[in-house]
């Protein structure tokens, strides 16, 4: 059961530390200045709402994440808010394929290079099928974590920050609902698709529970770290940057390493969702399908990465709200029904 649970839990947060997230655009255009309370509720949020998502998926062995939708909004509404995900997770992982060429670009490798390259090792680890992903995922994301709070910790000690804790100052508690609108749905299209493969509530705890503290303390932190750094943070538009830009060189490599891992582990969860949903009319191997969508991506991949996170993210938000008011209040529902 632990070791199941960590799977999941490590899927999760794969999902979740993708590029945007990575990068610190992400946190700072939803939360930013007086945030700490936000951040604690979005934390809460998240827990309750994987937990949910995991149930929900578990009790009906899903396969992709069409059921989830059905039980949380109805047969109606699931299938426009099946077009928006599938959208969604269409042009998130275009860009992020364009993010892949663009971050080797710091060593010099040509961009269509750098774009060819992720597309080929994505291609690869659907070869061996849907496991082969989720496995590759549970060694990644742990690296990751790791080296983005290694990161942190040494910008945070290097430049002798002074901690504010602004729990009695203004609140922008309304963007944790915005972020955990904007998360949430990613979550139904890769726990949907190994819904079937969930054999216990006791994983379920632990994945939710788990990864919601994970990336609580993680997004603390980093929000945190950017605060002190915000006059710079107009100069970079990648944030991350900016807390070493007084690091050797050597760490703009690392800071690369870390966000190309990002988008890998975001290109290739999103391709999860994306394969599984469309697996259930087109009889082929993962691997066909991954390299269909590539193909029909290629055109989206000249689409900048700072304009997916601008424009698009608070727009997905924004339709997924409605999502997530309906998953707080399925339990409710549920227990009527019963």
């Amino acid at each position: 059961m632990v070791l199941a649970g960590l799977r999941w839990m490590f899927l999760i947060l794969g999902t979740m530390i993708g590029a945007g997230y990575a990068s610190g655009r992400e946190l700072w255009q939803f939360f930013g200045q007086d945030s700490s309370l936000a951040i604690l509720l979005f934390t809460i949020l998240f827990i309750f709402s994987t937990y949910w998502i995991m149930r929900i998926s578990y009790e009906r062995k899903t396969v992709h994440y069409l059921p989830v939708l059905s039980a949380v909004l109805g047969e109606r509404l699931a299938a426009v808010y099946d077009f928006l995900l599938f959208s969604s997770l269409f042009t998130t992982t275009a860009v992020m394929l364009s993010g892949g060429g663009a971050t080797l670009e710091i060593l010099h490798v040509p961009y269509w290079y750098g774009v060819a390259f992720i597309g080929v090792l994505l291609i690869v680890v659907f070869i061996r099928g849907v496991k082969s992903m989720v496995t590759i995922n549970m060694f990644i994301v742990p690296v990751l974590i790791l080296v983005l709070l290694l990161i942190l910790l040494l910008s945070s000690h290097g430049m002798k920050y002074s901690w504010v804790l602004p729990w009695d100052g203004p609140a922008n508690w309304p963007r944790a609902l915005m972020f955990t609108a904007l998360n949430v749905i990613s979550l139904v299209a890769v726990v949907g698709a190994i819904g079937h493969e969930i054999l216990s509530k006791g994983e379920i705890w632990l994945a939710s529970v788990g990864s919601g503290l994970i990336l609580g303390g993680i997004s603390f932190f980093y929000n945190q770290s950017l605060v002190q750094v915000t006059k710079d943070l107009l100069i970079y538009e990648i944030p991350l940057y900016a807390l070493i830009k007084s690091f050797p060189y050597f760490f703009n490599i690392i800071v690369s390493a870390v966000l190309w891992f990002a988008i890998f582990t975001t290109a290739s969860t999103g391709l999860l969702g994306l394969v599984t949903r469309v697996g259930k009319y087109i009889k082929k191997p993962a691997w066909v399908l991954t390299l269909i969508f590539l193909v029909l991506m290629f055109p989206l991949t000249l689409v900048g990465f700072s304009t997916l996170i601008q424009v698009l993210y608070p727009l997905y938000a924004l339709c997924n709200l409605y999502f997530l008011a309906a998953l707080l209040i399925y339990p409710i529902n549920e227990r009527g029904r019963k």
